[in-house]
């Protein structure tokens, strides 16, 4: 029989300082900038270091290459607060299609590619409404799937995976 043992500790009180202060997000997550863009940028996407792992991974089972194929991110409406995300693999870009390239050379567990790397697609209606996101990808025991990180999202629902803008 094993044991587990879970034990908390904090480094130091919190001060009403320390409250007014806003939270970063993005702590702890190894972002991702695409080629050519500068981080941060309102005028493109991220991914952190989980999604890409996870992108290449799903890419190798569904045979996509990565070198014509990638992920499409999109957003259409309906969903609980009017607008949601939409995720799927395409094998190649459309005509006016915004392409992220990402992750060329970093190599991540369990990798099929190699470090080759993976290409987002955004048609232009919806990066209206994702320009300025980060892609990340959670595993935990409760919850495994994409998180959409939008600084344009004013509202969204429980789900995860509807919002409005």
């Amino acid at each position: 029989m094993s044991t587990v043992s879970i034990s908390t500790t904090t480094s130091r009180s919190m001060t009403a300082q320390d409250e007014a202060k806003p939270k970063d997000p993005f702590a702890g997550m190894t972002l991702l900038t695409p080629e050519g863009q500068e981080p941060r940028s309102r005028t493109s996407i991220e991914i952190t270091r989980n999604a890409l792992k996870r992108i290449r991974v799903a890419m190798g089972k569904e045979g996509i290459s990565p070198d014509q194929g990638g992920l499409r991110l999109g957003v259409q409406g309906g969903g609980c607060s009017g607008l949601s995300y939409n995720i799927r693999f395409d094998t190649q870009p459309r005509e006016r299609d915004r392409v992220f390239t990402f992750g060329a050379g970093v190599e991540t567990p369990n990798d099929p590619s190699g470090g080759r790397p993976v290409r987002i697609f955004v048609d232009p209606k919806s990066f209206l409404y994702l320009a300025g996101m980060v892609l990340d990808f959670e595993e935990t025991l409760i919850r495994q799937g994409f998180n959409f990180i939008n600084p344009n999202s004013t509202k969204s629902c429980g789900c995860g995976s509807s919002f409005s803008a």
